[in-house]
């Protein structure tokens, strides 16, 4: 309970779902001194190999088998989240003053507050704490991870327990406002996944002109790394480059053709950021 969480070694952790980001984040707890108490996972395999990645905490595939905790970690998807506290009350595994939180990028801590009124009655502090970090190999996530910028949200008490241990960690912590969690997770799909999206059509409009695969790869490499460099150095107003910034709308248009002709959603995607792209083109650079 939290009225016990003055010392780091009273802490304990509960993670429920065993995938990537709850090993990682499994780990990084144990490295603080937080004593994992129990790792949640339908498949008894995965629960298990969890637990032997985190070093500690007892594999469960069945809620009614995790331990007592003062700390609940739900590392699972975004549209879990309701069902997986919903189902941790009708349990009895919260209990009177535990904290609640979770790593999603999107949801906010008020929607778990919302959903359930029962949470305040218990005193039960709620919180999200998103890593804007890739969790895909949780080796060398865990390695990688100080320094990673971390947005915070949520209840006093549970920000004053969570801070010190993500600062622990290396993390880089930015308080953010709940009731605008999904316009901020739309910045990190902007800068990661569909960064991702626009270098596989690069990579793919490359080889579809016939350029080898390795070779198409290192030249959406460097312009990519330069581009980028370019941004943050001198602002994405100064670095804007190409046909739009030179006013060659005739190129422009005939391109997004040659595009559609070769690939129809790539032609769209093409076409969605001619527009942006244009005021763009028309920001003084600072």
């Amino acid at each position: 309970m939290l009225s016990t969480l003055g010392d780091s070694v009273t802490l304990s952790l509960n993670v429920v779902g065993a995938g990537r980001l709850g090993k990682s984040m499994g780990r990084l707890f144990a490295l603080q001194g937080v004593t994992i108490a129990g790792v949640l996972n339908r498949r008894a395999e995965q629960a298990e190999l969890a637990t032997a990645f985190i070093g500690q905490g007892r594999a469960c595939t069945e809620l009614i088998s995790l331990p007592a905790a003062s700390l609940h970690l739900l590392a699972v998807p975004d549209d879990k989240l309701l069902e997986v506290t919903g189902a941790l009350l009708s349990a009895s595994i919260l209990r009177h003053g535990d904290l609640l939180f979770h790593c999603s990028g999107s949801k906010s801590s008020l929607e778990l507050r919302h959903a359930f009124p029962e949470l305040d009655h218990m005193r039960v502090a709620l919180a999200s704490v998103h890593p804007l970090f890739s969790f895909a190999d949780p080796e060398r996530a865990v390695a990688q991870f100080p320094s990673t910028i971390c947005s915070m949200e949520g209840d006093a008490i549970a920000l004053e327990i969570l801070r010190p241990l993500f600062e622990q960690m290396g993390a880089k912590l930015v308080t953010i406002d709940a009731r605008h969690k999904m316009l901020y997770h739309a910045g990190s799909v902007f800068a990661s996944n569909y960064l991702v999206s626009l270098m596989d059509a690069s990579i793919g409009a490359y080889t579809g002109a016939g350029v080898p695969c390795a070779t198409a790869v290192e030249m959406a490499r460097s312009l990519a790394q330069s581009s980028l460099q370019n941004v943050f150095e001198l602002g994405p107003a100064a670095a804007l480059t190409g046909p739009i910034k030179r006013g060659d709308f005739a190129t422009v248009h005939m391109q997004e053709q040659v595009v559609r002709n070769w690939d129809r959603s790539r032609g769209d995607l093409y076409h969605a950021f001619i527009e942006p792209t244009s005021k763009l083109a028309q920001v003084e650079p600072k």
